[in-house]
């Protein structure tokens, strides 16, 4: 993990976002949308839930789809001059935890490696 700053605003889009369990069966919609460069694709969990979800993160099984890592695409509301631990990255978004332990993606245009970026 490495120290970032959040250097713009950022407010978590959805209250109840998607989340994926490794080898769990997933429904895609033909919804896509290219974000920052990157593929987004809109898919439905087992347990009903709908969102966003990287064009990296499923595989095919004939006509059945299923997510190859687990995931939750739960957004961490920061504001600027907070400092953050980079846990992971994919797709433009920085997986961050805060200093109250609250974890979360944050767009990683809205992080820098300084307080002053």
């Amino acid at each position: 993990m490495h120290t970032l700053y959040v250097i713009a605003d950022w407010k978590a889009s959805y209250d109840d976002p998607i989340s994926l369990e490794e080898g769990e069966e997933v429904q895609l919609t033909e919804k896509t949308e290219n974000w920052g460069g990157h593929v987004w694709v809109w898919a439905k969990n087992q347990a009903g839930r709908e969102g966003w979800i990287p064009d990296s993160l499923f595989k095919r099984v004939g006509t059945k789809v299923y997510a190859t890592n687990a995931y939750s695409a739960q957004e961490l509301t920061c504001r600027r001059g907070e400092e953050v631990r980079g846990i992971d990255e994919t797709h433009g978004w920085v997986l961050c935890k805060s200093t109250d332990g609250s974890v979360g993606w944050v767009p990683a245009e809205h992080l820098g490696k300084t307080p002053e970026a």
